[in-house]
């Protein structure tokens, strides 16, 4: 018994006439928490009950930290995160209802992870929102699945953030021995970070991020993240804001399914004509998102310059 479910792979005909080719969804976004995070975080926080952790420390204001929060309820384990003050009141609500301690610190995540890092005491466990080999395990679970329903695509689209999923999905297709299935990692142009190590050829930190889809907006991705596009066919792909908004709009209309700008991305790329030409057979990993909310999105998308 696991944390998280065995979300539906659905084959989605709105999604296929815009892309030109079939598009396949792991529909992520219904995960209990909201996201795929449960995967590889409710992993952990059971690898890290099991080796005695009294508590639960965090730090994100996104679907990360509802992940913990939600895990550490449903193992009985108290939980705290720690959230910069741009986190939305929505996510500080999402965390108190699943009954984690919830500490407003810094103007940022880092500040807010450094914070994090203070409070750890003994018996404590600190669940890194993306960088920890226990996340990407989980994570690579949604393949694995992928692979059960008997269906192999020519190439994985997906959104990265700080590359927890990136390096879960490249451990679940090499370990199905899907080497050959390349990765079309998408980012927005505001929050490239694995595109600028990508180009660099090591890990670089942007100097700001400044995008709309604040869950992908690590300024520095894991270095496991870029050791992926070492081993695995990976392209690095960039969409606007404006497309990754309207992206969410059009998916709300098509699926019924309300996701956040981060996963807007990933789906943008379907929704682009051509973007995806030369293919046949696509996999999007629908990644979801708890906090955002409708009256936001068209907001952002009123508001969006590019």
């Amino acid at each position: 018994m696991t944390l998280h479910i065995h979300t539906p792979l659905l084959e989605s005909r709105a999604l296929s006439l815009a892309a030109g080719c079939t598009v396949w969804l792991k529909l992520e976004a219904l995960q209990p928490s909201g996201s795929f995070k449960l995967r590889g975080i409710g992993h952990a926080c059971e690898v890290y009950r099991a080796r005695g952790a009294q508590r639960f420390v965090s730090s994100s204001g996104g679907n990360a930290g509802l992940a913990v929060a939600y895990a550490g309820r449903a193992l009985g384990v108290p939980v705290t995160v720690v959230v910069p003050e741009t986190t939305s009141a929505r996510a500080v609500e999402l965390l108190k209802q699943e009954h984690a301690a919830v500490v407003v610190v810094g103007s940022s995540w880092q500040e807010a992870n450094q914070y994090a890092q203070g409070l750890l005491r003994e018996g404590d466990a600190f669940i890194h929102p993306f960088d920890d080999p226990l996340l990407w395990t989980g994570h690579a679970s949604m393949i694995d699945e992928v692979a059960r329903a008997g269906v192999k695509p020519d190439a994985v689209v997906l959104s990265v953030g700080g590359g927890g999923l990136l390096s879960g999905v490249v451990e679940g297709l090499q370990r199905n021995g899907w080497q050959d299935v390349p990765v079309l990692a998408v980012e927005t142009e505001g929050a490239a970070s694995l595109h600028a190590a990508m180009a660099a050829g090591q890990p670089v930190e942007l100097d700001a991020i400044a995008s709309v889809a604040s869950s992908l907006g690590a300024k520095r991705v894991a270095d496991q993240a870029l050791a992926c596009t070492q081993a695995h066919p990976v392209i690095a792909e960039r969409v606007s804001d404006r497309q990754a908004l309207q992206a969410c709009e059009d998916f709300l209309r098509d699926q019924r399914i309300l996701v956040e700008p981060a996963c807007g991305a990933a789906l943008a790329l379907a929704y682009a004509p051509q973007r995806l030409a030369g293919y046949r057979n696509i996999l999007v990993i629908v990644c979801g998102g708890a906090t955002a909310t409708l009256e936001q999105i068209r907001t952002w998308l009123r508001d969006a310059t590019r």
